[in-house]
């Protein structure tokens, strides 16, 4: 992907904006910007986050290159405000108060690895999103996580508890891990 420029990362922060406020009630129907790189109409994976005073509002994505960006900002932004079942969904009078966030994820790449220790000494902190799957269960966290969670065992820990798996499921050889990196930027923290 060829890295965003500056004023498309404030289009399309401006354009999530614009779909959630349409959604409040409080905005007129958003519309896709335009003259964006033609590799963004590829299909790839993203994330849209809400922050109200730096603490998390709202987060969801999809991890698989499956729709256009602009079609997967849209619905993530809608998801996020109005679906992330740890929140109550977003009001027009909360939509000021809150900043977004994109992540543009590249697609993610299984890892081989021999056990617990070639795992650790692969992972990238701050750089890599991780994907833990076995069986049925899955969960990831973007790289941004690993600033609260620096240290990697305790990292991939939460990763297992947050898929629903005991706490050392990581250490497991039937594990899967991918890994995924992301290009994420943010509107200016709300005051």
């Amino acid at each position: 992907m060829t890295p965003l420029s500056d004023d498309d990362k404030k289009r399309l922060l401006a354009f999530a904006r614009a779909v959630i406020a349409e959604k409040t009630g409080g905005g007129d129907a958003a519309v896709p910007p335009q003259g964006l790189p033609a590799d963004l109409a590829q299909p790839m994976g993203c994330f849209v986050s809400l922050h109200k005073k730096k603490a998390l509002r709202g987060c969801i994505g999809i991890i698989e290159p499956v729709a256009p960006l602009i079609d997967g900002i849209r619905d993530n932004a809608v998801s996020a405000a109005f679906r992330d079942p740890r929140f109550p969904a977003l009001d027009a009078r909360e939509l000021g108060e809150v900043d977004i966030e994109i992540s543009v994820l590249t697609p993610p790449k299984t890892i081989s690895f021999s056990g617990p220790r070639d795992l650790l000494r692969q992972l990238k902190p701050g750089v890599h999103g991780v994907i833990l799957s076995r069986g049925g269960r899955r969960s990831t966290f973007l790289p941004q996580v690993w600033k609260q969670l620096p240290e990697k065992e305790r990292f991939l820990e939460h990763l297992c508890l947050k898929a629903g798996m005991d706490r050392d499921c990581w250490k497991d050889p039937g594990i899967e891990v991918q890994v995924y990196e992301v290009e994420c930027f943010s509107e200016e923290p709300a005051s």
